[in-house]
């Protein structure tokens, strides 16, 4: 598959290559991206390396996973955001955000732009979000961008070894004034 690039009204959203390498080495250095997701601690250049140069190339290349840079247009990096194709129809959408922009609204900005592209060009009708138990910082994007909160799931993510507890919340087509690819018959 070509690589995909979205605009938002602040926003580039464009996969990150070996341009990034350096931004994203940086940006994951910082401890609160360490503790909240499932990247290597302590995140080495090498990581970095294998996840702009093989990891989002290869994704994409197979259609198992969608990474996106979000970039301001002057070219600063102000996080990443990716969908994993987890089962046919349903994706699973993770990111961070670079601890310089947080709280300014850009990582729901572009959720809700992936999400859009996701339902009407990928046939996804279902994305899911989880985040660690605790995670109140991804917790509110995902409320923001639109996202049901469903639950709690016990020992449903791996960080470092160790087996923690996860929330779930899941976006529809529907929930963006979208069409489903597939009918979809709620529970009464």
């Amino acid at each position: 598959m070509e690589p995909v690039t979205l605009a938002t009204e602040r926003l580039v959203l464009r996969p990150v290559g070996r341009q990034d390498t350096d931004a994203v080495y940086a940006a994951c250095q910082d401890p609160d991206i360490q503790r909240w997701t499932t990247i290597p601690s302590p995140y080495l250049p090498e990581h970095a390396k294998g996840f702009t140069e093989q990891m989002v190339p290869d994704g994409l290349a197979n259609g198992s996973m969608f990474t996106f840079g979000l970039f301001l247009p002057a070219g600063d990096l102000v996080g990443v955001l990716g969908v994993t194709v987890v089962s046919p129809g349903v994706g699973e959408i993770g990111f961070w955000g670079t601890k310089e922009y947080r709280g300014r609204g850009y990582t729901t900005e572009a959720a809700v732009a992936v999400a859009r592209w996701a339902f009407t060009e990928r046939a996804i009708d279902r994305l899911e979000w989880r985040a660690e138990v605790g995670n109140t910082a991804s917790r509110a994007v995902a409320l923001r961008a639109g996202f049901t909160m469903e639950g709690t799931l016990r020992s449903a993510i791996s960080n470092n070894g160790v087996r923690r507890d996860c929330w779930i919340g899941s976006l529809l087509p529907s929930d963006l004034a979208l069409p489903s690819a597939a009918p979809y018959l709620p529970a009464p």
